[in-house]
């Protein structure tokens, strides 16, 4: 099957006399650069003033803790998605028949790459990316986060969760509406089921 390639009008890259002599992309520039100069500075005296960012910021991964436990059922996902293979976990069984638990939950800080591929795939929102940016380790040892280190309460994570909420379902009660009741093999739709909610979100 032949493949017709479209190519530029003639004459789409010549210039005209005034183009060939720069002025107008240099007068644009020297403009730009003097209307900044007197706009007000945004500088912080970073590390005496904290940056406060927004719940769009992936800082460093963590898990979510819910009532003293982490939401994580040990399905892999995020260890298998991870590009650099920072992610190494093992599951174990619980009493409940449906759920798993994390024996071991460990993320190498050195080998992540902050992408929020984790975060993407997990089915319970039991890993998302926290605020935190600002943390150090002397040794690679130190850099290893182990399930203690990773867990923070979920009431920390609020604005991220619901930013998350709004990125993946903006149409979330204009379409779709589900009881919970109907929706109770997960985690997540339990605690909602707990907390009184009708609609999971």
């Amino acid at each position: 099957m032949a493949v017709r390639i479209r190519t530029a009008p003639p004459g789409e890259r010549r210039l005209s006399w005034w183009d060939k002599l720069y002025l107008p992309a240099i007068f644009k520039g020297l403009g730009y650069t003097l209307r900044k100069l007197f706009q007000p500075k945004f500088t912080v005296q970073y590390p005496e003033e904290p940056i406060v960012l927004g719940p769009e910021f992936r800082g460093r991964p963590v898990l979510v803790a819910e009532d003293g436990k982490e939401r994580c059922v040990a399905c892999g996902l995020c260890a298998r998605v991870c590009p650099p293979f920072a992610i190494h976990m093992q599951a174990a069984e619980t009493d409940d028949p449906k759920e798993r638990y994390p024996v071991i939950f460990e993320i190498n800080m050195l080998r992540c790459i902050y992408c929020g591929l984790c975060e993407e795939v997990c089915p319970e929102e039991a890993i998302v990316m926290s605020p935190e940016y600002d943390f150090v380790f002397r040794t690679r040892e130190e850099a290893i986060y182990t399930k203690e280190r990773l867990l923070v309460d979920k009431k920390e994570l609020e604005p991220r969760l619901r930013w998350l909420a709004a990125m993946r379902n903006r149409q979330f009660g204009k379409s779709y509406r589900f009881q919970v009741a109907n929706n109770i093999h997960s985690i997540k739709a339990r605690s909602l089921l707990r907390d009184g909610e009708e609609i999971a979100s």
